[in-house]
């Protein structure tokens, strides 16, 4: 996969993006390069924040009341910062809320190489207990100006540093688990940040999408083996950047068990952008939607059904090129 292959010119487009490194980062970390590389048309401020904790929480609200950026990203030290500068837009990655417990359980007092190179050509630093206590001082401001409806967490699954997401989600309940580490790398960050970036700026920029929904059984999931049919996962995704996607299960009644279990999986398989969007309903007929890409058919609902799995709708590729053809509408 290459990743420039999947710019969005339009995303964030004429914005700008405020990223907030991690503990023992910088600016110029992997994150900030694949922002830039993905989102051309945006403007990116990553600075290198000062060691101190709290030299950083000032200097970054001295940058966002100078920068007024539409959108706020931070992973771990930088999310647990981010979620401070109240009045914008975040998300935070795999925020680190207890930064000095998490110091001394995963790296301890001395000496810190820095992971990335820093304008001032420092190399590293060293982590003291006035350090820490500095660190322990801004973290317990977490919280203090709580806006739910413009912060998202992401959690990863697989993070064995942090492990905040039950206390962030009891105050911002735009959270949500990622199938990744600690540290984002491609993959996470095209399937799991860049779709939660198309959110907020769809919101921001008052988009209507026409809406797509799309059954999971002989669609989506393979009832053979339980794993996506196909190209499932890509054509998914990208259909979500220019569609309002949802997932429809139907359900036996007799068996409401399932309906976490098809949750789960969607989750776990489709992963963000199934996040919130898992219908169920054995009466497809009653969904309102402009496409309905079923298997079984469905002949009273209101919209345009596609019968997946017959021509011209055979696999994932085909419905990839039938909705390219038909460009949003």
């Amino acid at each position: 996969m290459e990743l420039y292959e999947y710019a969005r010119p339009g995303l964030f487009a004429g914005k700008k993006i405020l990223y907030v490194h991690g503990f023992a980062s910088s600016g110029a970390s992997g994150t900030v390069g694949r922002i830039r590389l993905l989102l051309p048309q945006a403007t990116v401020v990553a600075p290198d924040l000062p060691v101190d904790a709290q030299e950083a929480i000032r200097m970054l609200k001295d940058l966002c009341a100078r920068e007024n950026p539409d959108l706020i990203v931070g992973t771990s030290m930088g999310g647990m910062l981010a979620e401070q500068l109240s009045g914008f837009d975040r998300i935070c990655v795999n925020p680190a809320l207890h930064l000095a417990d998490t110091i001394l359980k995963n790296n301890g007092l001395g000496k810190q190489e820095l992971h990335n190179k820093r304008q001032d050509g420092q190399t590293s630093f060293m982590v003291t207990k006035t350090l820490l206590e500095g660190y322990r001082a801004v973290s317990e401001q977490r919280f203090s100006a709580v806006e739910p409806d413009r912060v998202y967490g992401l959690f990863g699954t697989k993070d064995t540093m942090v492990n905040c997401f039950d206390e962030f989600a009891e105050h911002y309940p735009l959270s949500l688990h990622f199938d990744g580490e600690h540290q984002l790398n491609d993959h996470t960050f095209l399937w799991t940040l860049l779709p939660v970036m198309q959110w907020i700026d769809d919101r921001q920029e008052g988009r209507t999408k026409r809406t797509l929904l799309v059954e999971m059984d002989g669609v989506l999931r393979d009832n053979r083996n339980d794993l996506p049919i196909g190209e499932a996962f890509k054509v998914f995704h990208r259909l979500s950047e220019v569609y309002d996607t949802y997932i429809v299960c139907r359900e036996d009644p007799n068996k409401p068990d399932l309906w976490g279990e098809n949750l789960r999986w969607a989750e776990a398989h489709i992963g963000v952008p199934a996040w919130n969007r898992v219908l169920v309903g054995n009466h497809l007929n009653l969904l309102m939607g402009d496409y309905l890409l079923t298997r079984e058919g469905c002949d009273d609902f209101l919209g345009t059904v596609l019968q997946f799995g017959e021509d011209p709708l055979r696999t994932w590729a085909d419905v990839q090129t039938f909705f390219d053809r038909l460009g949003g509408q």
